[in-house]
């Protein structure tokens, strides 16, 4: 494999964190339905964009570090180290949300009975 470049990483970073961010604005969107509507269904739609959004940071955190395995040389920067918190910090938001959103249409449907 080619090495990667600082500028590389620092890319690789950037991108990891806008995809993330998207997907927490897909998160507190859906977050959004279901605190003012109620509305389960474009809730779910919410978190179907913020899965793809965090799937994709992943895969450019995955393809990154598997480019620098080999790589004794390659030191990392503060912004990659912010990046990977980022994604993590944003998955850990994703599962919560979808906890939540389960747990609210569990509710209104034992309500509803």
């Amino acid at each position: 494999m080619a090495k990667l470049s600082m500028e590389e990483l620092n890319t690789a970073a950037m991108q990891i964190i806008m995809h993330a961010g998207d997907s927490r604005n897909f998160v507190n969107e859906a977050l959004r339905h279901i605190e003012s509507e109620g509305d389960i269904d474009a809730a779910k739609e919410k978190m179907k964009e913020a899965k793809k959004e965090i799937v994709k940071a992943h895969r450019i955190q995955t393809d990154t570090i598997q480019s620098t395995i080999e790589d004794d040389d390659l030191q990392t920067t503060l912004l990659f180290s912010h990046a990977q918190d980022t994604l993590m910090t944003i998955y850990s938001e994703l599962n919560m949300a979808n906890h939540l959103i389960s747990f609210y249409e569990r509710i209104t449907t034992d309500f509803k009975k």
